[in-house]
């Protein structure tokens, strides 16, 4: 599983032209699953994210994670994350995983993300056209792969 973390200062996400949520002060997530993760792959990255020290203290210094300063989340899908572009001007997505395999896991990961998370998130809809209007704090943004875990 691949991520893209921004820690935000709010960020709204439309689902087929319709507000579908948003959030304050947290974090937005992005989310790719490809053929070869699993439940642990998606328990692993949940506790990783929830646990960045990626929000300042009162030093304002990266100190303090999503739960200490009563963030939210907001977590989309996006097989995009895993386009390769070795070859020609148009990615491929073949390491992407098809629906039948993404779908659950990413529900999984959303309910381990939840378990080790206060705040209720706000997610995209899998497979739908999403549009995400945020603001990066900082700019932080923080990639994480499941691959590089060891």
């Amino acid at each position: 599983m691949r991520a893209v973390v921004q820690r935000v200062t709010r960020a709204h996400i439309a689902v087929n032209g319709q507000s579908h949520g948003s959030i304050g002060l947290g974090l937005m997530v992005l989310v790719g699953i490809t053929h070869t993760d699993t439940p642990a792959d998606a328990d692993w990255l949940a506790a990783k994210i929830a646990g960045l020290r990626i929000f300042d203290d009162s030093a304002g210094v990266m100190n303090l994670d999503l739960n200490t300063v009563s963030g939210a989340a907001l977590v989309v899908s996006q097989f995009t994350l895993h386009a390769s572009t070795k070859k020609g001007n148009r990615p491929s997505y073949m390491q992407a995983a098809p629906p039948d395999i993404a779908i659950p896991l990413y529900e999984y990961f959303l309910e381990a993300f939840q378990a080790v998370v206060a705040q209720p998130l706000v997610t995209g809809v899998f497979g739908a056209h999403m549009d995400l209007d945020f603001v990066n704090s900082g700019p932080v943004t923080i990639i994480i792969d499941t691959k590089d875990k060891n």
